[in-house]
């Protein structure tokens, strides 16, 4: 019993404004109105206990020392039969309290144990603070008050649950709590409130408007005499197996290792082991293997061990029997159980005595594998299978989401990088697929995917291209193997101090020879036939040298050092010209994506970039491209201003780059004008997009072949680093572009002069002209 001196009334606060005194009058009228009770055995039982109330005045009326309950423990026991069966006091979860109060004086053991401080105050629930709890209690008096003073009763509020810590088991337990206030009276101090009909009927909907009910009904109107009755049932399996479903529906739950973690919690305390382990395996039908959850994420304890291939063949004869009974392998002692000894070790090995393992079914098919595990022998056992498959088809249809997910974002990635099909566009391919679906669900076996054209689009065209990049290139192979072949040819030539070997000549002359070549001049497939006689013939004799003259150690180390360690060839001018031209195509293709993006909020088109030795980009733009948007040629203008803007700083920025290159490249600039619209058409077998129609093919034409146009008279390249070369067959199309020039020289971004060329005729193509014009840099 309790060793509290006193209780006192509780003073009024904010959050729970009444005041209470705990009185036994609720249960002693209780048995005093048994005292005829038709059952002879229960009305005795009440006399008695009447003729001993009659000896304890201390129990009538207000009770504000609490040790007077402590010294009268057996009548107190006696008067709380009445709602404390002694059948099943030690099994039932329940306790008196102060009205709406935090201290029991009676309860029974268990009740103790789950909810009651060493002071017999009750525990703080983790999932309510004292404020909310107030509140909660205020709203029951007001509903208590309705009930006993104005008749008039309302709907309970919903059992709440209290979770609170269980130190047996190193966790924590949810209990549904139900308050029984049938043993607290309700006073009124002084007049009582009135209240109309409507204002009950107000309130009745109104029930977390605390200030209303303060205000029509004063606490300091009413007083609480009596106790209530507190009676617990553990509902932890129920909430557990709530929260995993919110849990488990939730996106992209199984991708973070701390949203799993909280799973393993609750698992935890479902199973009552604080030391328990989930592990979660995907499994994929068609590569018949088991999968991570996408970034790099494996969630399973068990199957992330295959990598070591002598533990599979094991685990492969379990996974097929889980195949085939279809019901959850339980392995209470992984030490005595009967499975493949490999398997045993593997579990033993990563600490796990007795497991779960179970098959995640979503319909006909296998979609993962779970897994529970602990370090204990028989925390898990035949009698821990039913609460298994409660939660199985959760995780079932959690892996099955996810696994859909990652599809998803598959498809998205494949839709973005892989195909043709553009942004813009793609509400004419939905449309063509839809009319060859309807096609086929009528009946229409051999129907055929309608043709996609685009008519009436205006066509722009830019190449940023790295001058000389050919022949840089082979300048850097040329100095590569140059190099190499010396390397190799000072260490034949000091092997041959030491030992006499025929071989010895015939590899160096074979490397001058090379030399010699190499030194006037590189042929196609040199960079090949060398690379691989020095691997098959060379270097086989250098780790032979090596092992069996010391003094060659040193060159051949020599010679070793300067290999790129990956590619196992000399690879330091090649490197340095593959640097330079990628950081240039990035810088480039970087810039552009970026005001790309841009251009697309101007007005929708469709956008290609094409890298090789510099950055290539066709833009088409019309009224067929897009869906239920207008189309006028101001939006034309406009994406042709903003790609000579584009070109422009473009050319600056490549410029600004040169210095930081480790070979100096220069890149040169080409817009060509073209003033007509044409049509495009998507070719099905090659999965792009080409121009359509016999006229609009001399673009295309033009488009390949003019960057290697010369001016007229001069034979000079048209393009030109720090330039820009704008070429057109047409007048009208130069006038245009010469007002953009006007804005763009008024703007201080184009020097002065602007250079009015004609261009030498290409193969099938004459009549070209050209605006050359200088970017202030």
């Amino acid at each position: 019993m309790l060793r509290e001196p006193t209780v006192r009334p509780v003073a009024a606060s904010q959050a729970f404004p009444f005041k209470t005194t705990l009185s036994l009058e609720p249960i002693i009228s209780y048995w005093k109105g048994r005292e005829t009770d038709p059952n002879l055995g229960v009305a005795l039982l009440a006399r008695s206990i009447g003729e001993q109330i009659a000896e304890a005045p201390w129990c009538r009326g207000p009770i504000t020392d609490l040790t007077v309950l402590d010294c009268s423990c057996d009548l107190v026991e006696t008067l709380m039969m009445a709602v404390f069966p002694p059948a099943s006091f030690d099994t039932d979860i329940s306790g008196a309290v102060a009205p709406f109060q935090r201290l029991s004086f009676y309860h029974s053991p268990r009740f103790q144990e789950v909810l009651l401080n060493s002071n017999k105050t009750i525990k703080q629930p983790l999932n309510f603070d004292a404020r909310t709890m107030d509140i909660y209690m205020a709203r029951m008096v007001y509903q208590l008050i309705l009930d006993k003073i104005y008749g008039v009763h309302l709907p309970l509020q919903d059992t709440i649950t209290f979770t609170v810590p269980d130190y047996n088991i190193g966790s924590y337990r949810h209990y549904g709590v139900a308050y029984t206030s049938n043993f607290v009276d309700v006073k009124v101090v002084g007049e009582k409130p009135s209240l109309t009909p409507e204002q009950i009927e107000h309130l009745s909907h109104n029930l977390h408007r605390a200030d209303l009910w303060h205000e029509l009904l004063p606490p300091e109107r009413f007083e609480l005499e009596g106790f209530n009755i507190l009676q617990l049932v553990d509902v932890t399996e129920q909430e557990i197996l709530s929260e995993l479903k919110y849990d488990l529906l939730e996106r992209d739950v199984l991708q973070a290792s701390d949203r799993l973690e909280q799973i393993q919690e609750k698992l935890r305390v479902l199973f009552g082991r604080p030391f328990l382990q989930l592990g979660i395996a995907a499994y994929d039908e068609k590569k018949q293997a088991f999968v991570d959850f996408g970034r790099k994420i494996n969630h399973s304890f068990l199957t992330k061990q295959l990598n070591n291939q002598d533990a599979g063949s094991g685990f492969r004869r379990i996974y097929n029997q889980l195949l085939q009974d279809r019901q959850p392998l339980v392995l209470q002692n992984v030490e005595q159980a009967d499975i493949p000894e490999d398997l045993r070790q593997q579990i033993l090995g990563i600490g796990i005595k007795s497991t779960i393992l179970a098959l995640l079914p979503y319909g006909d098919d296998t979609v993962g594998l779970l897994e529970l595990g602990s370090p204990n022998i028989g925390d898990l056992d035949e009698f821990s299978i039913e609460k298994v498959l409660q939660f199985v088809p959760l995780f079932a249809v959690a892996v099955k989401r996810n696994s859909e997910e990652i599809q998803t974002r598959v498809q998205a990635i494949i839709k973005e990088k892989f195909t043709a099909i553009h942004p813009t566009m793609e509400w004419r391919f939905t449309d063509a697929a839809l009319n060859l679906l309807n096609k086929l669900e009528d009946g229409n076996k051999g129907a055929e995917m309608e043709d996609i054209v685009f008519h009436e689009v205006y066509p722009l065209h830019g190449a940023s291209d790295i001058r000389g990049s050919s022949t840089a290139r082979n300048e850097a192979i040329q100095g590569d193997l140059i190099e190499h072949l010396t390397l190799a040819n000072k260490v034949l030539k000091k092997a041959s101090d030491f030992q006499q070997l025929p071989i010895l000549d015939e590899l160096k002359f074979y490397v001058n020879k090379n030399l010699r070549r190499l030194r006037q001049g590189i042929l196609t497939g040199d960079e090949v036939s060398i690379f691989e006689s020095l691997k098959t013939e060379v270097e086989p004799l250098f780790e032979y040298l090596a092992n069996n003259t010391p003094e060659l150690r040193p060159v051949i180390a020599h010679y070793w050092n300067n290999m790129d360690p990956e590619l196992g060839i000399l690879y330091k001018r090649r490197k340095a010209f593959e640097q330079s031209v990628t950081l240039l195509n990035d810088t480039v293709s970087d810039y552009l994506d970026e005001e790309e993006a841009k251009a697309q909020q101007m007005f929708p088109h469709y956008f290609q970039r094409f890298k090789t030795d510099g950055v290539e980009h066709n833009i088409y733009v019309g009224a067929s491209l897009v869906e239920n948007k207008p189309f006028d040629l101001v939006f034309l203008k406009n994406l042709r201003l903003w790609q000579l803007l584009v070109t422009v700083e473009i050319t600056r920025r490549t410029a600004a780059l040169k210095p930081k290159l480790a070979v100096p490249l220069e890149t040169t600039q080409l817009i060509l004008i073209h003033g007509q619209s044409l049509s495009i058409r998507f070719r099905q077998d090659e999965r792009q997009f080409d121009v359509d129609g016999a006229y609009n093919i001399r673009y295309e034409i033009i488009k390949k072949r003019v960057d290697k146009a010369t001016v007229l008279g001069t034979g000079e390249r048209l393009t030109q680093p720090g330039y820009i070369a704008l070429v057109y067959a047409q007048v009208r199309e130069a006038t245009e572009y010469m007002e953009y020039i006007d804005y763009l020289q008024d703007r201080g971004l184009l020097e002065p002069e602007v250079e009015d060329l004609e261009l030498e005729e290409l193969q099938g193509v004459k009549g070209l002209l050209a605006l050359r014009v200088k970017v202030k840099l």
